[in-house]
């Protein structure tokens, strides 16, 4: 989910496509949480890790 993140921000910087900056914005925020719930080794939806 962070590599999408990155990848949508981007095609949205370079394509001057807000919408794709805004979703790019919020998965990114999404992996991060789901990146740092799984080192915590707290389980998230029944996975323990995001990858």
């Amino acid at each position: 989910m962070i590599i999408l993140g990155i990848v949508l921000l981007v095609a949205g910087f370079l394509l001057n496509i807000q919408i794709l900056w805004a979703i790019g914005v919020v998965v990114l925020i999404i992996g991060v949480v789901l990146l740092v719930l799984g080192a915590m080794g707290r389980a998230v939806g029944g996975r323990r890790h995001y990858y």
